[in-house]
């Protein structure tokens, strides 16, 4: 396993991160934990970038130098996806088909299911497409909320973007402005819950910095190295699910400690 890169061990909780190993009753400890864990798709969940390879696929080649303007910072993701799909001749059939070819790495509904056993929230955070999310999570029979760009046919072969997720506070002129979900409140006891994020890309970077630990890959573990994120590199869902299972295990069995030390004073 990776090592935890963090920031600092001067609180009891990331020394337990640090020293404690699972015990095999994981489960129990972990619970006492909840957590909400925001998802990345393109890239995280799924095994590539759907968006980019539906642009190779049925947009006109100009995709790529509005991609090179969003790259250099002279536009936001909001206006670059836009003025992409806009380039898109693509029959509802044709996507369709094309959405079907896409896999997700076999380990997320695994992670899916014993995360949300234990009571932890998932959202899945996209600054993709609303129709590839849902096709693709509903044909893996994977119940996980989602949001993401929509994707509007108007007709023919021709598409539109519209962003329900949009701010315009957002600092990084997003589609879907991800740090707008980073804080939540578990749905039965109204107590925050430690923000997981699970992610590889530019769109990531700023909810990075909001979490209580990152699941990195891709650029963004670079950003988190560069900015010095508490977080986990992983490669698969497999291991993301052992990283965050101990990193819970350790973080409730300190927050124990913590009780018992308070209740002996």
């Amino acid at each position: 396993m990776r090592g935890l890169k963090r920031r600092s061990l001067r609180d009891p909780a990331a020394r337990g991160r640090q020293q404690l190993k699972s015990t095999g009753s994981s489960g129990v400890s972990i619970a006492r934990v909840k957590c909400r864990v925001l998802l990345d798709f393109d890239g995280t969940i799924s095994n590539v970038d759907t968006t980019d390879l539906l642009l190779e696929r049925f947009a006109a080649p100009a995709w790529r130098d509005i991609e090179e303007e969003w790259k250099a910072g002279r536009i936001g993701s909001r206006e670059c996806m836009l003025r992409q799909i806009d380039l898109v001749r693509a029959t509802p059939a044709q996507m369709d088909a094309f959405i079907a070819g896409v896999e997700i790495d076999p380990g997320f509904p695994r992670f899916a299911q014993r995360f949300r056993g234990l009571g932890h929230t998932l959202v899945v955070l996209s600054d993709g497409l609303d129709r590839t999310i849902r096709t693709v999570l509903d044909r893996a029979d994977i119940d996980v909320p989602y949001f993401a760009n929509h994707l509007q046919w108007l007709g023919g072969d021709r598409w539109r973007l519209t962003f329900p997720h949009a701010k315009d506070t957002c600092t990084t002129l997003a589609g879907n402005c991800k740090c707008s979900f980073a804080e939540g409140r578990h749905r039965e006891t109204s107590i925050r819950e430690i923000t997981i994020m699970v992610g590889d890309g530019r769109s990531d970077f700023c909810v990075a910095e909001r979490a209580d630990l990152v699941l990195a890959k891709g650029s963004l573990r670079e950003h988190c190295r560069k900015k010095d994120l508490p977080h986990y590199q992983f490669e698969n869902f497999d291991e993301a699910a052992a990283l965050l299972t101990r990193w819970l295990d350790a973080r409730g069995a300190a927050t124990a400690h913590e009780g018992a030390r308070a209740g002996d004073e």
